[in-house]
């Protein structure tokens, strides 16, 4: 028996509902600076910058200004930004986890919970149609905290109006899963669809 019915599941969005690699990005960048796309993405992909942008507390030009002084880098903010948003792309998985979340909307409060900036956001629901199926979609540009943060998930569990014991989540990195285990959410690593339908399978959600 479990504690409590599930009443909302959330999904992960990045590698989960759309795969990325940030290695394309920095490949193209190196076109218009002096390192290497290792370097790039050592200094880009993991700084304080990058991190500040996903919170929402640099504006986009903002971002790409410091960008430029980082890099040294040679190429205008419009030139800049497709190289920036060109890394995403959908898989067959992805496929399945959307077609997943489709069939559970009907009956559970279906929900999307993702660290990304505005600039990939705006691209992607651009883009890729896989927003559309659920209930609520939660920001860490929007909201002003990067998961794992608790602030993201407590304001994620308010607006969703359900507890955490009633709340499935999935992503793929465990850091992630552990913070939202340490609320009371019942959160599972993602590794495939098949195991992430035994998951819900065994916090008492059917699957079909």
């Amino acid at each position: 028996m479990i504690s409590e019915e599930i009443k909302a599941i959330v999904f992960d969005l990045g590698n989960v509902l759309v795969d990325f690699d940030h290695t394309i990005a920095a490949k193209r960048i190196a076109s218009f600076c002096t390192k290497t796309p290792e370097e790039i993405f050592k200094l880009f992909f993991s700084s304080d910058i990058t991190g500040l942008f996903e919170e929402g507390k640099l504006a986009p030009e903002e971002f790409f200004l410091k960008v430029k002084e980082m890099l040294g880098l040679k190429l205008s903010y419009q030139g800049f930004v497709p190289i920036w948003n060109e890394i995403f792309y959908l898989s067959p998985q992805n496929r399945l986890v959307y077609s997943l979340a489709n069939s559970l909307r009907a009956d559970y409060k279906v929900a999307l919970i993702s660290n990304i900036n505005i600039l990939h956001y705006e691209y992607l629901k651009k883009h890729y149609p896989v927003f559309n199926v659920f209930y609520k979609v939660f920001t860490s540009c929007d909201l002003k905290a990067v998961k794992p943060n608790p602030l993201i998930y407590q304001k994620m569990l308010v607006e969703l109006e359900v507890s955490a014991e009633s709340t499935f989540y999935t992503d793929d990195r465990i850091d992630l899963v552990q913070s939202a285990r340490e609320l009371g959410i019942k959160s599972f690593l993602f590794r495939g669809i098949r195991e992430l339908k035994e998951d819900l399978c065994n916090v008492g959600v059917t699957v079909n």
